[in-house]
């Protein structure tokens, strides 16, 4: 044989040994939900929470219990997650800019192209960047109409940004984009694909407008709709700059829900949205356990941020404490026992580095996340590092097994106790006796971080700016 027809034969056996190699893969299931924070039943979050699917996920997986973003707000938490790189990296850190503006990021492949580039097929619908979705899938699916069809008139808040808002509406299921989103990913479950793919469910709800059908709101009569705990002058043992950074816009006061008798009415739309949701999430689970993936794919389950929902006076996200910060995450992947509690802080940015761990792919070097493998293989392994939350420019939040520590730009802090304090309603920062804990947790603040990018609008880089005027007075 010549040498040249050696190296031709030698070409198709590496060929070859690749493309089964690739074949032998794992594929992946991404379930991403908007907007929804610990109000499932497997994490406690609200005794009448429903989300039976969710719940069974996590029996069949491992529910990290102690997952958090690494910023509370749309679009810097999934670039976050997509490039896993921090927010004082990037430079992102508000509703906008996005990923395509970042130098970080604006030529960096995201999670997505990353296994594009590796052999995978990419589909995907709904929401999960953010912004320029179909950019980063090989086949997208569309936003499928988006945050959804709203009333002529709005039902539960008739003032404010439009999309602030709550009732029951449209009539049907099949109208609602998340249906659709089901809809997408159900029928690339069903099919037997010619590679290992991975393929995205972006759910909306229960992102505002709180709008699901008439049908949702039914399994929580009004009358028995129980509030979140709260305690009066929760914010009073708060620095000023926490005051400021957390006001309410665009979201409304905490004092309008009580003067008008709303609160109620907005927590049970909250609930129906992610009954609602959770049904969604039960049609991809089922087709994916009736179709041919069932045994050899990895399911991811996750938000991007949590909610507020009068918890320390205020509504939304926006903020470092636990109820902004905390999301649900769940991973079953083949290979690994299932029913696990993990309680490990982790963040969303640890994702990238799992997934090619999981699909036996090399990660980009500068990753700033850490591989969850470890605590699949054993959910109480020994875990370094606190998980960090950012909101602005040097404002972070770093959460361990125990403690959630806070540093504003100003220097001001705040310290809770999660043995004793899970809600979070009393700040011990200034106690003598816990400055070694705070010394500790802050040794984890980032060293550099990038500036806030100018010429973009948004309602938390109002807050922000704002806080930023006060303090240089």
């Amino acid at each position: 044989m010549s040498r040249t027809s050696c190296w031709v034969a030698l070409g198709i056996v590496v060929a070859v040994a690749c493309e089964a190699r690739s074949a032998e893969r794992p594929n992946v299931l991404i379930i991403s939900i908007d907007d929804l924070n610990d109000w499932v039943g497997c994490l406690g979050g609200h005794p009448q929470a429903r989300s039976p699917n969710i719940d069974r996920l996590a029996r069949r997986g491992t529910l990290f219990a102690n997952a958090h973003c690494q910023a509370p707000v749309c679009t810097p938490s999934r670039a976050s997650l997509v490039s896993g790189l921090y927010p004082s990296t990037t430079g992102l850190y508000f509703l906008a800019p996005g990923l395509s503006h970042a130098p970080k990021t604006k030529d960096r492949a995201t999670l997505i192209e990353f296994f594009a580039k590796a052999g995978y097929r990419t589909m995907g619908a709904g929401k999960f960047h953010h912004n320029n979705e179909a950019k980063y899938y090989q086949e997208y699916g569309g936003r499928l109409g988006g945050f959804g069809p709203r009333p002529k008139q709005k039902i539960g808040y008739k003032m404010g940004h439009p999309l602030w808002d709550w009732g029951a509406y449209p009539d049907r299921d099949d109208q609602m984009p998340d249906s659709k989103v089901a809809d997408y990913v159900v029928e690339r479950l069903k099919v037997r694909h010619d590679r290992p793919f991975v393929l995205v469910a972006g759910f909306w709800r229960p992102h505002v407008p709180l709008y699901v059908p008439a049908k949702w709101f039914s399994l929580f009569p009004r009358q028995d709709v129980k509030l979140p705990r709260v305690i009066p002058g929760d914010r009073d043992d708060l620095p000023a700059y926490a005051r400021d950074l957390t006001i309410g816009l665009p979201a409304p006061r905490q004092e309008w829900f009580e003067a008008n008798n709303a609160w109620h009415d907005a927590v049970r739309a909250y609930l129906a949205s992610i009954a609602f949701v959770d049904d969604c999430v039960g049609r991809v689970l089922e087709a994916l356990d009736e179709g041919p993936h069932a045994r050899d794919t990895v399911v991811v389950l996750l938000s991007d941020h949590g909610w507020h929902l009068g918890e320390k006076r205020r509504w939304a996200k926006r903020s470092l404490w636990e109820d902004s910060a905390r999301v649900p995450l769940i991973i079953r992947a083949p290979g690994h026992r299932a029913g696990q509690i993990s309680r490990r802080p982790v963040g969303l940015i640890d994702l990238f580095p799992t997934l090619a761990a999981l699909c036996d792919l090399d990660p980009p070097g500068d990753l700033e996340g850490k591989s969850l493998v470890p605590l699949l293989k054993n959910p109480t392994a020994e875990w370094n590092r606190p998980v960090r939350t950012t909101f602005g420019r040097a404002n972070h939040s770093l959460r361990s097994t125990r403690w959630r520590y806070i540093r504003y730009a100003d220097g001001s802090e705040e310290l809770y106790d999660h043995d004793a304090d899970p809600h979070e309603w009393h700040n011990l920062a200034g106690k003598v006796t816990h400055r070694q804990v705070i010394r500790e947790l802050a040794g984890w603040l980032p060293e550099k971080e990038h500036a806030v990018f100018t010429g973009f609008r948004s309602s938390g880089l109002t807050a922000y700016r704002s806080a930023e005027a006060k303090r240089g007075q």
